[in-house]
């Protein structure tokens, strides 16, 4: 399985091409993440991988769109980042976006209504949102993650209060 980790710093995925704009990582292709297309060619990847590195990038639409064109037809995007109501999505003077666990539906099938924005297409396998400790205990983790329902009516109305830490993604490429 060919994996590219994008952005991987010092903690590159076992067995993957790492790639970074940083020299002192364990990149094994220094890329300006900003900067497309990056130094491969399409389909080249049955995973591409973004840990909490999405929220640092200039441009989150292009940015997936490059994702989605190293990927296989059927390959994986694998994302975590910080949920908006955590705290160590403002603490970073680096971090550009701050994202909620609806920030991707631009990609999903009916486009979120706004087509224009982009032609890639991918299928949400998976959302995983992780709490913060109190309510992860109260149970407020698991009916977040097991009822897309409450999904939305806890991003709409209660993440101010049971605040988000981290969430995680995996989309299916679609081309």
């Amino acid at each position: 399985m060919r994996i590219l980790d994008v952005g991987c710093g010092i903690n590159k995925y076992p067995g993957s091409i790492g790639i970074d704009r940083n020299a002192g990582t364990r990149a094994d292709v220094l890329v300006e993440l900003d900067h497309f297309p990056y130094p491969f060619r399409d389909s080249q990847f049955d995973q591409v991988r973004a840990i909490h590195v999405i929220e640092h990038v200039a441009d989150v639409i292009r940015t997936m769109e490059e994702f989605a064109r190293l990927a296989r037809p059927g390959g994986r995007i694998v994302l975590s980042t910080p949920h908006y109501t955590d705290f160590s999505s403002f603490c970073d003077p680096t971090h550009r976006w701050h994202l909620n666990s609806f920030s991707f539906r631009y990609f999903g099938a009916d486009n979120a209504g706004y087509g224009y924005y982009s032609r890639v297409r991918l299928r949400e396998i998976s959302v995983r949102l992780k709490l913060l400790a109190l309510w992860r205990w109260l149970g407020f983790e698991f009916l977040v993650n097991r009822f897309p329902r409450f999904r939305r009516f806890w991003e709409y109305y209660l993440c101010y209060v049971v605040r988000g830490k981290v969430m995680d993604f995996e989309f299916e490429v679609l081309k």
